[in-house]
C-alpha cells in the first residue's frame, strides 16, 4: 500500500534552513508527486526534510502508515554512496590502470543480484546488458537505473524521491526510464516523487504537482489543473539575463590560429570496445559546434582529448591550437585556453571555499585554493554572479548548493574565463525553463560579439545536448557519433 505523508507545519526546517508552508496541512504522495520550481525555490531542501527532517522539533509530520516510513531520495551525486566505489577525480576514468579498484556493476551489486526483486528490477530497468561495465563508464541513463536499483533494494522502502531523474538522458533512455517507473507505480507498494525544474518532466502517471517558489510550498494541483494553468508556469520560470555590458574576457587571447581543434583517424578504444573509430575533425576559429549522439556513443570520452584530461590524446594525431598534443606543451597551456562544463566533471568536483571563489579561481584553471586570488579576481567573479541572479550564493559552501545551483555557478566559471575553446557539454543540466532560455541567450551573445568585436579574438564552442530545440542559434555545424 502507498504511504502519504502531511507535511502540518506552517514552517518547516532543515538544519538552518526553512522553508513556508502556507496551506498547511499539505499532503505528499499516495499516489505519483511532483515537485516543481525554478532553481533555488526550496525542492531540493523538501526533499531533505521528507527523508530526514522527521526528528526536527519545529517539524510536524505525520503520515498514512502505522510507523514512520523508509523516505530515500536519489540523486545524480549518489554515485559515490555506491558500495565499493573508488573513483576519486574526474580524469580517472581515462587512465590505464587507475580504474583497477573500480567494481564493476555486477560487484557493486553481489549478492543482491540472486534475489528474486533484484531480478524483476533489473528486467523493469533493462540493466543486464551493463552488468560487467565499470560503474565510472557507465552512461549517465544507465547510472540512474542502477541508483534506483541499488537504493530499492538496500531498504523496503515506502517512498522514493528522485532528484532530476531526466538530466543528461537521451530520448530514447528517457523513454525508457519513463516506462520503468510506471511499472514501479502500478505495483502499488511504493510512493514516487520526482523533483523537477520544467513541466515537461512531470511524469505522464504523476496525478498531484506541488509547485514551490522563493522558499514557500504552493497549494498541491491536480497534473491536469498544473498544465492548464500557463500564468502559473510562466510566473515559476521567469528569469532573465542582462545582456548589456557583459564582462570581456579577462585575459586578451588575440594569437591568430588556423584551427583550434584537429584530429585525423583518431581512435581512443579501451579493451575490447572501441569508443571512438577513425574520427576526422576540424574546428576552425569562430564555429560553433553541435556534439550529438546517444548516451554512451562517446562524447565525453572524444571531449576529454580537448581538455588535457585523457592520455590517449598522446597517442593520437591530435592538434589543439596549432600544435600536435605531445610536441612539448603542458596540460596547463591548454587548460588556459579552454573552459568546461559537463556532468561528469560536476559529479567530481570537490572545490574549497566559498561560491565566490570558487568562480574566481576558474582563472587560475583551478578547483582547490591553491593560487592566491587579486582583488580584480574576485571583482570579476562578483560581477559573474550578479550577471547571473546568484548574488546570494556567493557566501555559500559547494555542498549547501542544490544542483541547478551548482550547474549555475559552474556556468559562473565558464562565462568568466571566455576562453578560446568552450565547450558545453549538457550545459543547461538541471537548469529551469527559464535559466535554460536565459544561457542560451547569453550563449549567443558571447559567440556574437567576438565575431564582431576588433578587440576579441572568435570564440570557438563545442555544444552537446540531445534534443535540438535546445540548442543555440549561433550553431554552425554539427557531429555526430554512432
Amino acid at each position: 500500500m502507498k504511504v502519504a505523508v502531511n507535511l502540518l507545519s506552517p514552517k518547516l526546517y532543515y538544519s538552518t534552513i526553512a522553508i513556508d508552508n502556507p496551506s498547511a496541512p499539505v499532503t505528499v504522495g499516495a499516489d505519483m508527486t511532483a515537485f516543481i520550481g525554478p532553481n533555488g525555490a526550496g525542492k531540493s531542501l523538501l526533499a531533505d526534510i521528507l527523508e530526514k527532517g522527521w526528528n526536527f522539533r519545529t517539524n510536524r509530520i505525520s503520515c498514512s502508515a502505522s510507523s514512520k516510513p523508509v523516505i530515500r531520495k536519489i540523486q545524480f551525486s549518489d554515485i559515490h554512496s555506491l558500495a565499493g566505489l573508488k573513483v576519486e577525480y574526474y580524469q580517472q576514468r581515462y587512465e590505464a590502470t587507475a580504474n583497477d579498484e573500480v567494481p564493476t556493476v555486477s560487484e557493486v551489486m553481489a549478492d543482491k543480484l540472486q534475489t528474486e526483486r533484484a531480478r524483476e528490477l533489473c528486467e523493469i530497468f533493462n540493466l543486464y546488458e551493463a552488468a560487467d561495465k565499470k560503474i565510472n563508464f557507465l552512461s549517465s541513463g544507465e547510472l540512474r537505473k542502477l541508483l534506483i536499483i541499488y537504493t530499492l533494494l538496500a531498504d523496503n522502502i515506502d517512498m522514493l524521491i528522485l532528484d532530476n531523474p531526466y538530466i543528461g538522458l537521451d530520448r530514447e533512455a528517457r523513454e525508457v526510464l519513463d516506462s520503468a517507473l510506471a511499472e514501479l507505480n502500478r505495483k502499488g507498494d511504493l510512493t514516487i516523487v520526482m523533483i523537477v525544474a520544467n513541466e515537461r518532466d512531470i511524469h505522464p502517471d504523476c496525478t498531484t504537482v506541488v509547485p514551490v517558489r522563493d522558499m514557500q510550498i504552493l497549494p498541491p494541483m491536480s497534473r491536469a489543473d498544473f498544465m492548464a494553468d500557463s500564468e502559473l508556469i510562466d510566473s515559476l520560470f521567469d528569469f532573465k539575463i542582462n545582456l548589456n555590458d557583459v564582462p570581456l574576457p579577462p585575459v586578451a587571447d588575440t594569437a591568430r590560429l588556423n584551427h583550434v581543434v584537429k584530429m585525423t583517424d583518431v581512435t581512443i578504444a579501451y579493451g575490447k570496445r572501441t569508443i571512438v573509430d577513425r574520427l576526422n575533425w576540424l574546428i576552425e576559429p569562430g564555429q560553433h559546434w553541435a556534439l550529438a549522439g546517444r548516451n554512451g556513443s562517446g562524447k565525453s570520452t572524444l571531449l576529454s582529448l580537448l581538455t588535457a584530461d585523457n592520455p590517449k590524446a598522446y597517442s593520437q594525431n591530435v592538434s589543439l591550437f596549432d600544435r600536435r598534443r605531445g610536441s612539448g606543451e603542458s596540460i596547463w597551456e591548454v587548460k588556459s585556453r579552454v573552459a568546461m562544463i559537463s556532468p561528469e566533471l560536476s559529479l567530481h568536483f570537490h572545490p574549497a571555499g566559498t561560491v565566490e571563489t570558487i568562480v574566481a579561481q576558474s582563472l587560475n584553471n583551478t578547483n582547490g585554493l591553491f593560487h592566491p586570488l587579486s582583488a580584480e579576481q574576485l571583482e570579476l567573479a562578483r560581477q559573474w554572479l550578479a550577471r547571473l541572479g546568484l548574488t546570494d550564493l556567493a557566501g555559500r559552501t559547494w555542498a549547501t548548493l542544490s544542483a541547478g545551483e551548482r550547474q549555475m555557478v559552474l556556468l559562473a566559471r565558464v562565462m568568466i574565463k571566455q576562453p578560446r575553446l568552450i565547450i558545453l557539454d549538457e550545459p543547461f543540466h538541471g537548469l529551469d525553463r527559464g535559466r535554460m532560455k536565459a544561457i542560451r541567450a547569453l550563449i549567443d551573445y558571447i559567440a556574437d560579439r567576438a565575431l564582431r568585436s576588433p578587440d576579441e579574438a572568435p570564440v570557438s564552442m563545442i555544444v552537446v545536448s540531445h534534443y535540438a530545440e535546445q540548442l543555440p542559434s549561433s550553431i554552425t555545424h554539427k557531429l555526430t557519433l554512432k
